[in-house]
């Protein structure tokens, strides 16, 4: 995909802060992180969203993000983590290349990442 921001980095074309990097993975720093640690895991090859994705890449990259999850809980002293995937628009995926965040978690970091039902 020629505009995708995604293959641009892992063709090297856009810059990045590399975290990890294998044949079928990246793992960068988002340029706007929401919480310290806060990384992205991106398939190589390019796929929509997960549903979408070789089921062989899917579960890889579900092993990287456990992987670099254990690694933050430990490296950055988080408390828990949340792995967050948007698949479609309408579920405010920004970047239509498959690609999971993964968000360390912090005591009273105020952060809310679930929709709350405010009827």
């Amino acid at each position: 995909m020629d505009d995708c921001i995604f293959c641009k980095i892992i063709k090297k074309e856009a810059p990045a802060s590399v975290v990890f990097e294998d044949d079928i993975s990246l793992a960068i720093e988002p340029i706007e992180p929401v919480s310290e640690g806060h990384t992205l895991v991106i398939s190589k090859q390019h796929f929509v969203n997960m549903l979408d994705t070789d089921d062989a890449v899917l579960a890889h990259l579900a092993i990287v993000s456990k992987q670099i999850g254990k690694n933050l809980l430990e490296k950055h002293g988080a408390q828990a983590i949340n792995f967050l995937h948007a698949a479609g628009k309408e579920a405010q995926q920004s970047v239509f290349h498959t690609h999971f965040h993964i968000v360390p978690r912090y005591e009273n970091d105020g952060l809310d990442l679930w929709l709350r039902n405010k009827l």
